[in-house]
């Protein structure tokens, strides 16, 4: 058994999470984690990642009666990760893996991007954890996709390895964003006009900031669809433009509405939001054919499972023309647990060396 120090760091939260794992055996292709202590705490509280795990350390001592000295630690950063350091300008951290494992004398230690952290997640995910639109026909050894809306647009995959899977980041929510409809190109006009840019990418439509975009494009041409409670949000949202601390996540307000079925405007921009996220995920599985599976991670999906289970996002994700047969073979799951960074993060960790 291992003591793995499993993290997933943002900009907002940091969560630490302190693993044991039995690494994996030619019986099992993965290695059982489990969760010995995890807490969360405010990112900005702290100078550096080292007297944030300095306290969890202590904290975990305290709550488990006996100290579990990690031997391996990966973190998952909101950011780029390049030669094992990263940078989190918002924060002032700068962060490299030699210089915290000598500090929290952790043997071995290594930085990953958090979506790469997701795509090792998905290796650990038990039955539970997914929601499965599409059965598909899944291969062995085939490419795995993942895709996650949330503060942007994720996208990755994973590639069979002779140690098993290897797991890439890409940037591909920065591509151009496709209309395919008559409202999408008149979408898509709205938006370089209101940004003054020539060039949209998919990611402005397909993430959070997509979600309050369609809306403010529904509402500016049929304002009055929208309902008094609506109304006052925006314009509390509207008025916290450019403060630091903010009341209103108007995304969030907007997808509650369309789930309670409260404001017309509301439902309309989740319709539309799926109906490109759909379009987007079929991209995403046309470049890589994931017979492995395609994972859509990140908030959004948990949150509006139900209007990705009514049949647009999957309607949009197989409607690719003369290759529509070949998607129809392709897995696809919604990743229902929040903590899919982290087992990634430790899924990653087992395999330092």
């Amino acid at each position: 058994m291992t003591t793995l120090l499993a993290g997933d760091i943002g900009g907002t939260k940091t969560i630490l999470r302190l693993v044991q794992a039995e690494l994996k055996t030619k019986s099992n292709q993965f290695p059982r984690l489990t969760p010995l202590y995890e807490q969360t705490y405010a990112s900005r509280e702290f100078s550096n990642l080292v007297p944030m795990v300095h306290r969890f350390m202590t904290e975990a001592k305290a709550t488990l009666d006996t100290s579990h000295e990690p031997e391996k630690a990966c973190f998952g950063i909101a950011g780029p990760v390049v030669n094992n350091t990263s940078e989190l300008t918002n924060l002032g951290w700068s962060l490299h893996a030699n210089d915290l494992g000598q500090m929290l004398q952790i043997p071995k230690v290594s930085l990953i991007n958090d979506f790469a952290a997701v795509g090792y997640g998905v290796l650990g995910l038990e039955p539970d954890d997914i929601y499965t639109l599409q059965d598909g026909e899944p291969q062995a050894d085939a490419p795995v996709a993942i895709i996650g809306a949330g503060t942007g647009l994720g996208q990755g995959f994973l590639i069979p390895h002779e140690q098993g899977y290897r797991t890439y980041a890409s940037e591909g929510g920065h591509a151009d964003f496709a209309p395919r409809s008559e409202v999408e190109f008149q979408l898509l006009k709205y938006l370089r006009d209101r940004y003054n840019i020539d060039r949209i990418s998919v990611e402005r439509v397909v993430s959070g900031m997509g979600i309050v975009a369609i809306y403010q494009f529904l509402r500016d041409r049929h304002a009055a669809d929208e309902s008094p409670r609506m109304a006052d949000i925006y314009r509390m949202w509207q008025s916290e433009i450019g403060q630091e601390n903010k009341t209103v996540d108007l995304a969030a307000e907007i997808s509650q509405a369309a789930h309670n079925e409260t404001d017309f405007l509301s439902q309309e921009t989740m319709k539309l939001f799926v109906d490109a996220y759909g379009a987007e995920a079929g991209n995403l599985a046309l470049k890589l054919l994931p017979y492995g599976g395609l994972y859509i991670a990140g908030g959004i999906a948990t949150k509006n499972l139900k209007l990705l289970q009514e049949g647009t996002f999957l309607r949009s994700f197989l409607q690719k023309g003369r290759v529509s047969p070949l998607m129809k073979n392709i897995p696809v799951h919604v990743v229902l647990n929040p903590r899919v960074g982290l087992i990634g993060a430790a899924v990653y960790a087992t395999r330092l060396t």
